[in-house]
Formats: structure tokens, C-alpha cells, sequence
């Protein structure tokens, strides 16, 4: 099991439309809303590392308004989950 985390930065008046889609895609796990440099983070979990790469690239990159992604993937889980 392969678990990352993506940070997601979305265009102006794009954040909704955005949110709404990545809600729904497969693997994806979680979605939050969050201010700073990026607007969401997903939660993303998959098999692989290798399919992790390709959810980002071919699913949360695909969506209109997402600008740039930085994905950031866990070793482990230190709270047992």
C-alpha cells in the first residue's frame, strides 16, 4: 500500500469546480481545503508509488484550474494507521 500526499494549487474562481471533481476520483481518499501557497491537499492512496504517478499526472493534472502540484509520499504512518 502506497500512500501520498499532494498539494494542489488551483487558479482563481476554479477552486470549487476543482474540489467538486477530485471529491470523486478514484484514490483518492481525502480532500481538504487550506490557505497558502497551495489551496487543497489529497490525500491519495494506491498499490504503488508508481500509481500514485499516475493519479497525479493523469487525473489531478487533467482537471481545469489546477496550476501546480507537488506530491509528497509517506514512508509510514507514525499514529498506527
Amino acid at each position: 500500500m502506497a500512500i501520498g500526499f499532494v498539494l494542489v494549487k488551483i487558479g482563481p474562481r476554479c477552486e470549487m469546480k476543482s474540489l467538486e471533481f477530485l471529491r470523486h476520483a478514484e484514490h483518492i481518499e481525502d480532500v481538504y481545503m487550506c490557505f497558502g501557497e497551495y489551496d487543497i491537499i489529497l490525500k491519495v492512496r494506491t498499490d504503488t508509488i508508481d500509481d500514485i504517478a499516475d493519479v497525479v499526472v493523469k487525473k489531478v493534472r487533467s482537471v481545469k484550474g489546477v496550476l501546480d502540484t507537488k506530491t509528497l509520499v509517506s514512508t509510514r504512518s507514525l499514529t498506527g494507521e
